[in-house]
């Protein structure tokens, strides 16, 4: 029988499409993964086993209607809360989040996460969707140094241009080697394609999000200027920042 999915009103008309009971299991499958789906005030309608799993519930309904911090203390709860607020609020989009997240009964795991809004037909955003992996490999929890998870969050945060590798080398107390090889290890990316990465994810976001122009958004996202944004933009994707906001 198909699995019977009551979200909220503003919700169901923006995903039934999406078919969120098909996702949900589809997601199940995958135990790497926490999938969820959240209204616009934050609280779970749609999860799979693994997100249950990790906060040890025994059902996924256990998690439904319920927040974050509802399920976890501390920083493990409020966090995601926190990007959950600024998704909703902003409309903008958290991508490739690298963050420590609670796996009970086992200790905090180092995860991926990536949320997105959802939209409904008035264009107003009414929740989100998005899911936590864990990192390729398995790592301690104490492998990768909190110094380097912070300045991974402060360039995602301020995109600025005078950040460079030796710059996230530096404040994650690591050396040029080692950060390369972490970054490796986690991303599969050198720490500039991962720098130039960001950026780009960012460039784009912003051409979907908003109408700011090219140059703006070149500034916004640490590019010296127009040219150096779409030069490295269409060598990413293939096509220039005017064409990718006009598909």
């Amino acid at each position: 029988m198909k699995p019977r999915i009551e979200p909220n009103p503003p919700l169901r008309r923006s995903v039934s499409s999406i078919e969120v009971s098909v996702l949900s299991v589809l997601f199940d499958a995958a135990p790497d993964i926490a999938f969820f789906v959240k209204d616009v005030e934050g609280r779970y309608v749609v999860v799979n086993d693994s997100l249950s799993r990790r906060h040890g519930l025994r059902t996924k309904a256990e998690a439904i209607g319920k927040r974050p911090s509802d399920l976890c203390q501390g920083d493990f709860g409020q966090v995601p809360e926190n990007q959950d607020s600024h998704v909703l609020r902003t409309g903008r989009s958290l991508v490739d989040h690298l963050e420590m997240q609670w796996n009970r009964p086992h200790d905090p795991i180092w995860c991926i996460t990536t949320k997105l809004p959802i939209h409904g037909d008035d264009g107003q955003v009414c929740g989100l969707v998005g899911f936590s992996r864990d990192v390729r490999v398995p790592l301690e929890r104490d492998e990768i140094p909190q110094g380097f998870a912070a300045a991974v969050e402060e360039f995602e945060l301020t995109l600025a241009d005078d950040i460079r590798p030796a710059w996230i080398a530096r404040r994650s107390d690591l050396t040029s080697q080692q950060l390369t090889r972490l970054m490796k290890k986690i991303f599969g990316l050198t720490p500039s394609q991962f720098i130039t990465r960001i950026r780009i994810a960012a460039g784009s976001r912003r051409l979907l999000e908003t109408r700011k122009t090219v140059s703006e958004i070149a500034n916004e996202c640490g590019f010296c200027d127009h040219s150096a944004f779409t030069r490295a933009f269409k060598n990413a994707t293939g096509v220039t920042p005017t064409a990718f906001r006009d598909k």
